[in-house]
């Protein structure tokens, strides 16, 4: 199994100062800081960093351009693989031909570094866009197979009910050939499933969900992957899954960095963004699965102690980090993801992580 890295650029309140003072200087100190860890990262022997997409998540992510993010990383890093976690592609958030041409650029300047992970984004974020909700797995769908066709095609052009687009040469084209690896973010079984079907890795990016809930979801993908009919042109059929990660030289140390702290004001943020806009969206089977964990969490009635069990977060010294970690290996987990940037935690912390995996579990890991 691999180690990844994914961004979101938390930027918790109270900012220091009034706005908008305030907000741009947490967002500039957070930005420099992710830079910095990342480049370490890169030193360090993780396999790919994801930069994120969200839009109007103030606090919990301010990332909602990580095409610039990973353009400056193509020139800053040297080995790490770059991935979009994720583009939003119904085409009311952006024109297919502008995904196409802002990869295909960043693929060329990092040498074939890229990652393409996909996705359809959340009901808030939709209704700001204008984007049709009933559409938007269609129109998902859709864009992968116009977006690969330009790569591929020397003229392109598309005309479908719901797609236009006259003949002209798109370009660049994608350093790797035929194109990057295509990732679908999924939080649920049946995409998961969906993910499988066409090929496509799977980017499981549900934080709520316990390691035996993982496992079912990596079994469905796996049924439907030995069926696939690819979507694109690049088989993939890894599996990548993330977490809140924090390594120190012992647990104290973990606890004097206030980890437990930023652990607490991450579920919560996340627990109140689900219910106000993802709960009125979900099947009623999975608002009975995730409410009453959620309503404690909002609550700040769940135990640091529940997540630890669960395997949900993985903290500690690099030997209880490594344990916790071979939990996803053996599940089928390909590359785990770690959230090292989130809530109060120090920067020099975060850097201290980074290294300590670096130096005590990657390696590891690869033996």
């Amino acid at each position: 199994m691999k180690l990844d890295l994914l961004y979101e650029v938390d930027v918790p309140k109270p900012w220091d100062g009034p706005h908008p003072q305030g907000q741009r200087k947490g967002e500039q100190q957070a930005y420099d800081e992710a830079l910095e860890q990342i480049r370490l990262a890169d030193e360090a022997g993780f396999n790919c960093v994801w930069m994120v997409e969200h839009h109007f998540r103030e606090g919990r992510s301010h990332c909602p351009s990580p095409e610039v993010v990973i353009g400056a990383l193509t020139q800053t890093t040297r080995r790490i693989k770059l991935g979009y976690g994720v583009t939003l592609l119904p085409y009311a958030f952006t024109h297919p031909a502008r995904v196409a041409e802002k990869v295909a650029t960043a693929d060329v300047l990092s040498k074939g570094r890229v990652e393409w992970g996909t996705g359809r984004s959340t009901p808030m974020e939709q209704t700001a866009f204008g984007v049709d909700r009933e559409k938007s797995r269609d129109q998902w769908r859709e864009a992968i197979q116009i977006i690969v066709s330009m790569w591929e095609k020397e003229r392109f052009s598309w005309d479908s009910p719901s797609f236009q687009f006259p003949e002209r040469v798109v370009t660049p084209k994608p350093y790797q050939d035929p194109h990057p690896p295509c990732w679908v973010a999924a939080s649920s079984p049946d995409t998961a499933a969906i993910a499988g079907e066409n090929g496509l890795g799977l980017l499981s990016l549900s934080i709520l969900k316990q390691v035996d809930e993982l496992s079912e979801q990596i079994r469905q993908y796996r049924q439907a992957s030995r069926r696939a009919k690819p979507l694109t042109r690049v088989h993939n059929d890894r599996v990548a899954a993330y977490t809140l990660v924090h390594c120190a030289e012992t647990l104290q140390q973990a606890e004097t960095n206030g980890i437990w702290d930023s652990v607490w004001w991450w579920y919560k943020n996340l627990a109140e963004f689900t219910i106000e806009w993802e709960l009125p969206n979900m099947a009623q089977e999975e608002v009975d699965r995730v409410f009453p964990f959620l309503e404690r969490q909002a609550e700040g009635g769940v135990p640091i102690e529940e997540f630890d069990a669960a395997d949900m977060i993985v903290v500690g010294d690099p030997e209880r980090c490594l344990e916790k970690m071979r939990r996803y290996e053996e599940i089928g987990v390909d590359q785990l993801i770690c959230y090292v940037q989130f809530g109060y935690l120090p920067h020099e912390s975060v850097m201290k992580t980074i290294e300590l995996l670096g130096t005590e579990v990657i390696p590891k890991l690869k033996g």
